[in-house]
């Protein structure tokens, strides 16, 4: 038996590559927090939510009663699968913020049912831990799929690709992460998507829809805690990385909808004065009481605004497919 369990080990270790990208001389690690320590309004990349314990707490978020997000998208992707594998034909799969890939699978068996050929998957993720869990679970239930992962941020992956093997390029942006962007830089990221695409390639989007404020904020603000957890586990994350000294017991989660910028917005809330140091950045902030973090937007958007700011990259919209009621929506475009 154990003989047994090495060789399947070893198949599914050959079908996957995970490759760490060397971003070289771009942005230093860590530029981009001590750049917001020193904003009036201090904020922090929600990348830094993502090591190990951060992507263990997401997934538990996925799975509460509040959050909708997660199980009405992976319901419309259940019913849309099979007509979007139909419209897409033989196509690499890329999927940018892969996480777990646990809504993947749906559309991995869709592919692989309608392809001759072995599916290429590419998932791109900060986190290496995450991404190796979701590579090994696919290979693992599909004997037809290799995984090319690339462990880097959006904009670094897009840009290095792996070579294609199929006709087409199938990328998925799913969970709702565009609304991660605030207006320019999800300008910055479709233009930086249209390049890594090729005529006739797809973009796959899912995204949250305006609806009752209260609906939105109690997914934010789950009665379990996880959500406070996942949010204050950054600042563990950024003392580890950075060697840090937030003492975690003095800042408090608070997420709330922002009507006007249609957007929930997650901070953390400084219980008192204070001072905080990140000495491998050689950064000191001072916080007042009250003062917050802004580590997260996550926007709401009507379907005809953000269709035709996915339009103006070059991309057609194929088709849309939501649930009963239109609180969530994936939609299909086509690179033009």
């Amino acid at each position: 038996m154990e003989l047994t369990s090495r060789a399947e080990s070893f198949r599914h270790e050959s079908r996957i590559g995970i490759r760490l990208l060397d971003l070289g001389p771009r942005e230093p690690d860590g530029a981009d927090v001590a750049l917001g320590m020193l904003k009036q309004q201090k904020t922090l990349p929600p990348k830094y939510f993502y090591d190990a314990q951060g992507s263990r707490l997401f997934d538990r978020i996925t799975a509460l009663p509040e959050y909708y997000l997660t199980r009405t998208e992976q319901r419309i992707l259940a019913e849309c699968v099979r007509a979007l594998a139909a419209r897409v034909g033989p196509a690499d799969l890329v999927e940018l913020g892969s996480g777990s890939a646990r809504k993947t699978r749906l559309v991995v068996e869709a592919l692989v049912e309608r392809g001759g050929a072995p599916l290429l998957y590419v998932p791109i993720d900060v986190s290496r831990a995450a991404l190796e869990e979701g590579a090994e679970a696919l290979v693992a239930a599909f004997p037809r799929v290799e995984v090319n992962g690339l462990v880097a941020t959006y904009e670094a992956a897009l840009a290095e690709l792996p070579e294609r093997r199929a006709p087409r390029r199938l990328m998925m942006f799913l969970g709702s992460t565009i609304g991660n962007l605030d207006p320019g830089e999800t300008a910055d990221f479709l233009a930086a998507v249209s390049r890594a695409l090729a005529p006739g390639d797809a973009l796959l989007l899912g995204f949250d829809l305006v609806k009752t404020p209260g609906i939105i904020e109690a997914a934010y603000n789950d009665a379990q805690g996880i959500t406070a957890a996942f949010n204050l586990n950054m600042l563990r994350h950024l003392n580890r990385r950075f060697d840090g000294d937030f003492d975690l017991a003095r800042f408090a989660h608070h997420a709330f909808f922002n009507p006007e910028a249609a957007q929930i917005e997650m901070h953390l809330v400084s219980a008192e004065a204070q001072q905080v140091r990140l000495r491998r950045l050689g950064v000191t902030a001072r916080f007042e009481a009250g003062e917050t973090i802004r580590t997260e937007i996550s926007r709401k958007f009507r379907f005809p605004e953000l269709a035709a700011a996915v339009e103006a990259h070059g991309f057609k919209l194929e088709e849309r497919w939501s649930d009963s009621f239109e609180w969530f929506a994936v939609a299909l475009f086509r690179r033009m």
